[in-house]
């Protein structure tokens, strides 16, 4: 039974924010402005994806950030898409870094969907750009793998969002010396529990799936969804949608990132 007040549970026939998808503007012209980083040379089908979802939200604008490695390969010439500087291994470069800036800048919310690769210049690209912005950033896929050795930056973020896996987390914590330990075979509620305590302490928000529901937490309170699309999750979709409703309610990540996974 929970007896803590800072444990929300949701249900498909009761949701926590019922009226958050009616509150959304009519006009198109008001939907805002979504950015999605990401891809590299082997492979975009999670920024294709994650832009179609967009699209097909009726957002406002949207644009997508691709290293120039794949210009041959993106069967679209468009000014929603923007081709920046590639590395050795195909991916973003330091040298994209503008590129990434001027992209954060420009949208509401920022999403850095993955397909990234592990080219420790496209994480360094990634680190000095949002150590230099506050604007709204959803991390996820081997976007965070790219950016769990700047702890320290996440953590110090209350701009940015982590969407993981629970093995992301356990290395979250063990990277910032947190004198909590995850386990697999954990209950729930002690997972709760934790993140309580994690985001009391530092301002980021964390959405993670285990054992068939997903925790999403931020400012010391949690969220649980039961979810049955773990796939929704690891292909970026979950990530997209909660980037969306983001945008709408900047001031209260949990509402948003909890609406999107109903």
């Amino acid at each position: 039974m929970n007896n803590t007040t800072y444990w929300h549970k949701q249900t498909a026939e009761n949701p926590l924010y019922k009226d958050f998808e009616w509150n959304k503007p009519e006009r198109q012209s008001e939907r805002g402005k979504l950015g999605i980083i990401g891809g590299q040379s082997s492979g975009f089908i999670a920024v294709a994806e994650s832009y179609n979802i967009a699209k097909s939200s009726k957002i406002g604008q949207v644009r997508v950030l691709l290293p120039d490695s794949l210009k041959k390969t993106v069967p679209i010439s468009s000014d929603e898409v923007v081709f920046s500087m590639t590395n050795s291994t195909g991916g973003l470069s330091k040298g994209a870094e503008s590129d990434v800036m001027a992209l954060i800048k420009w949208s509401d919310v920022c999403l850095m969907i993955g397909d990234s690769g592990k080219s420790s210049e496209t994480a360094i690209c990634y680190e000095n750009t949002i150590s230099k912005t506050e604007s709204p950033i959803i991390i996820t896929r081997d976007a965070v793998d790219l950016l769990l050795n700047s702890v320290d930056l996440l953590l110090s973020k209350p701009n940015v969002a982590l969407v993981m896996s629970f093995a992301q987390m356990q290395k979250l914590f063990k990277n910032c010396y947190y004198p909590i330990i995850l386990s697999f075979n954990m209950q729930l509620t002690q997972l709760v529990e934790a993140l309580h305590k994690f985001t009391i302490t530092y301002p980021i928000s964390i959405c993670v799936y285990y054992q068939t529901s997903i925790v999403i937490a931020w400012g010391g309170e949690v969220t649980t969804t039961k979810f049955e699309k773990p796939m929704d999750i690891w292909r970026g979709i979950t990530a997209t949608k909660m980037a969306l409703n983001w945008i709408y309610k900047k001031e209260d990540p949990l509402q948003c990132f909890t609406a999107a996974v109903i």
